[in-house]
């Protein structure tokens, strides 16, 4: 009766593995059979922007606003950055200016600059709508690039971050573009189109006649020809 009951029990221990080792097996199979629409194979974008702990302030999600997928932020236009900078340090600073050399001539900040308590709510200029504006752009913003932006505050120091360019799509696509920026454009069409145009002169000659009358009397009449030109220019 011993030798049954501990055989009974060494079976249902491996019944017991064998169903625990199939579990684990289902998904990874039905995984696999799933192909290319596997929930582990769709893409899901990692965390955007670029972030750096400076001298107390932690940088986070920095990135600028490109245009749709597959257009282009033109030359002159502007274009929005997003950031957000919490403040960890001994002392309150304050981000007095932002630039993109090679990039922007200029980027404005809201009110002049941004004021940063110590150890209080991370200040987030993260849109959807831009708070942060390059202005001017020097060259394209293109999608999937990314250009150098420096931040300089008052008491941390200068810091110099690779900020990527994100497309107006998928996650950002609810992001705007700044209101005096000019619409994205994947190129650019030209047409000609002729006009005319026309001169008229006119010259008018005077020939006296002499009619006689009955009474006697001469009269004089005047006959006038007018002739016009026109040209045409495509």
């Amino acid at each position: 009766m011993i030798r049954a009951s501990s055989g009974k029990t060494v079976a249902g221990r491996r019944l017991l593995l064998g169903a625990g080792v199939l579990a684990l097996l289902v998904p990874a199979i039905a995984g696999c059979e799933a192909g290319s629409d596997a929930p582990t194979l769709q893409f899901h974008s990692a965390s955007s922007g670029a972030s750096q702990d400076f001298n107390g302030l932690q940088i986070s999600n920095a990135f600028v606003l490109g245009g749709p997928v597959g257009s282009t932020v033109p030359a002159g236009s502007s274009a929005g950055l997003f950031l957000s900078i919490y403040n960890s340090g001994a002392s309150a600073d304050t981000l007095e200016s932002v630039t993109a050399s090679g990039t922007a001539a200029s980027i404005t900040l809201p009110g002049g600059s941004v004021a940063l308590p110590v150890d209080s709510a991370p200040v987030n200029l993260t849109g959807p709508k831009p708070e942060v504006v390059l202005d001017k752009l020097t060259t394209p913003l293109t999608g999937g690039s990314s250009i150098p932006v420096t931040l300089t505050f008052a008491h941390a120091g200068s810091v110099t971050l690779q900020v990527p360019v994100e497309p107006q799509s998928y996650q950002w696509a609810t992001f705007a573009a700044p209101s005096s920026s000019a619409k994205a454009t994947t190129g650019a069409k030209a047409t000609a189109t002729p006009t005319t145009t026309g001169t008229a002169t006119g010259t008018a000659t005077a020939t006296p006649s002499t009619t006689p009358t009955t009474t006697g009397t001469a009269t004089a009449t005047a006959t006038a020809t007018a002739t016009s030109t026109a040209s045409t220019a495509p």
